[in-house]
C-alpha cells in the first residue's frame, strides 16, 4: 500500500491497515510529513503525535517534484494494490497521479482519494482541516443547541473518525477488488463523512417527509447530559431501559419516581429529557463516588469515574490488560503506545515496524522496486 497521505487523518487510517498487516509504505516529501513536529520529541521530525499514527510503516521520501522522484513512484506502483492520498484533485492532476491516469497504467490498483470534500460539488477542491469540518458538518452546531454558543470537540474528532472511515473504504474496495480482479477508484469525503456520522441520531424529527420536528436529538443535546457531581467528586452513568431506571429510582431512594408518568416509559423519558437528568443529578449528590460506583455495578447499571486523561494509566482494567505497552524505539528509546481495540485469535495485533524515521527504509524499497545501488545514491544525494 502507497500512502501520500500526510497530518492525522490519512495517516491514522492507513495505521489501522498497517496494524492489520498490510506493508504501508509512506511516501514522503523531502521536508516530511508537517506532523512530524507536532508535540513534545527527543528528536527532531519524531514529534509525538506524529508517532501516534505512523507505526507499522515504512518511510521513503520522494520528491514528485522531479522527474526522478515521479518516476520512482511509478515503478512503485507498479506492485501496489493500493494507491491512498489525501491531495487535492487539482494539484494531484498536476503532479500527474489522477485517478484516471494512475488507473489507466495500472488497471486493477485500488485508487483512493480523500479530500475534503467530493469533488464533483461546489465545495470539491477546498483545502479542509478538523476545525474548518468541525464547524461546517454541524458539529459545532450542537454544542449551540446545548449551550447556546458554538464549541469545537478538544480532540481531532474530524480526523480521527475520518481515518477510520478512511480504512473502512479501503478495507471494502480492496475486497471487491480481489472479487472482481478490477481496479476500484474510491473517494472519502472528509465533510460529506462526517455530516452523515453526525446526523446518524441528530437527524432526529427530520428524517421524515414531512418532518416530525427538527434537527437534532433531544437527549445527547440536554444541558443535564454530563458527568454528574456526587458528594465528593464526578460519575458518569447512563440507566437506559426501563427495568434499569425503575433499579436507579430505588437506589436513590426515590421509588415513586418509577410510576412518575414523565418517566416510566422510553418515549415519555425523550420528551422529558432535562427533567430527567436533572432529577438523576440531584440524586447523586448524597454518597460518594465509589458508593455509588459499587451500587450501580451491583445493578448492573452502566456508569463509570469521569477519568482525566492522566487517570487512564491508572485504570485497573487497562493495567490488568497490559492496554499501554513500552516500546523500545530504535532512535527514541522507551515510549508507550495504546494497544488496538482489536484482538484477533486472543491476541494483540503486533508493531512490526516502529514509528519510522524521514526516509528510514528509502533504499530499502526502492531496491525492492528494482533501483540499483548507484542509482538509488544518485536519487538520494548519497555519494
Amino acid at each position: 500500500m502507497l500512502d501520500l497521505t500526510t497530518t492525522l487523518a490519512g495517516p491514522y487510517g492507513s495505521q489501522i491497515l498497517g496494524d492489520f498487516g498490510a506493508d504501508v509504505i509512506k511516501i514522503e516529501a523531502p521536508g516530511g510529513d508537517a506532523i512530524r513536529g507536532a508535540g513534545p520529541q527527543r528528536n527532531p521530525g519524531m514529534a509525538s503525535t506524529f508517532m501516534g499514527c505512523n507505526r507499522n510503516k515504512r518511510s521513503v521520501v520522494l520528491d514528485l517534484k522531479t522527474d526522478a522522484g515521479r518516476d520512482a513512484l511509478w515503478r512503485l506502483i507498479e506492485s501496489a494494490d493500493v494507491f491512498l492520498h489525501a491531495i487535492r484533485p487539482q494539484k494531484m492532476a498536476a503532479l500527474g497521479f489522477d485517478a484516471a491516469t494512475v488507473m489507466d497504467r495500472k488497471p486493477d490498483i485500488v485508487y483512493a482519494a480523500l479530500h475534503g470534500y467530493h469533488e464533483h460539488g461546489p465545495y470539491g477542491g477546498r483545502p479542509a482541516y478538523d476545525d474548518v469540518i468541525q464547524g461546517e458538518a454541524g458539529i459545532t452546531g450542537t454544542f449551540n443547541l446545548r449551550d447556546g454558543a458554538p464549541a469545537m470537540v478538544p480532540s481531532s474528532f474530524v480526523d480521527k473518525s475520518t481515518g477510520l472511515i478512511t480504512a473502512n473504504g479501503v478495507l471494502a474496495a480492496v475486497i471487491q477488488n480481489l472479487r472482481t480482479q478490477q481496479g476500484v477508484y474510491l473517494e472519502i469525503g472528509m465533510f460529506e463523512g462526517m455530516v452523515a456520522y453526525n446526523l446518524v441520531e441528530h437527524l432526529y424529527g427530520r428524517t421524515f417527509l414531512p418532518s416530525e420536528g427538527s434537527a437534532g436529538y433531544a437527549r445527547v443535546i440536554s444541558p443535564h447530559r454530563k458527568p454528574h457531581q456526587t458528594r465528593d467528586g464526578h460519575i458518569c452513568m447512563l440507566p437506559y431501559t426501563d427495568p434499569q431506571w425503575r433499579k436507579f429510582w430505588a437506589l436513590a431512594g426515590r421509588d415513586e419516581l418509577a410510576d412518575d408518568p414523565r418517566f416510566v416509559t422510553m418515549q415519555a423519558r425523550s420528551h422529558n429529557i432535562d427533567a430527567l437528568y436533572g432529577t438523576a443529578a440531584e440524586c447523586l449528590l448524597n454518597k460518594d463516588s465509589a458508593d455509588w460506583l459499587a451500587l450501580l455495578a451491583e445493578a448492573e447499571i452502566p456508569a463509570g469515574p469521569a477519568n482525566d486523561l492522566d487517570d487512564l494509566f491508572e485504570d485497573p482494567h487497562l493495567k490488568a490488560i497490559g492496554f499501554f505497552r513500552r516500546l523500545d524505539h530504535p532512535s527514541e528509546g522507551a515510549i508507550v503506545t495504546p494497544d488496538t481495540p482489536y484482538r484477533v485469535n486472543g491476541g494483540s495485533l503486533p508493531v512490526r515496524h516502529p514509528m519510522p524515521q524521514l526516509g528510514e527504509h528509502t533504499r530499502e524499497v526502492l531496491s525492492e522496486a528494482g533501483y540499483s545501488t548507484a542509482e538509488i545514491d544518485e536519487m538520494t544525494g548519497d555519494d
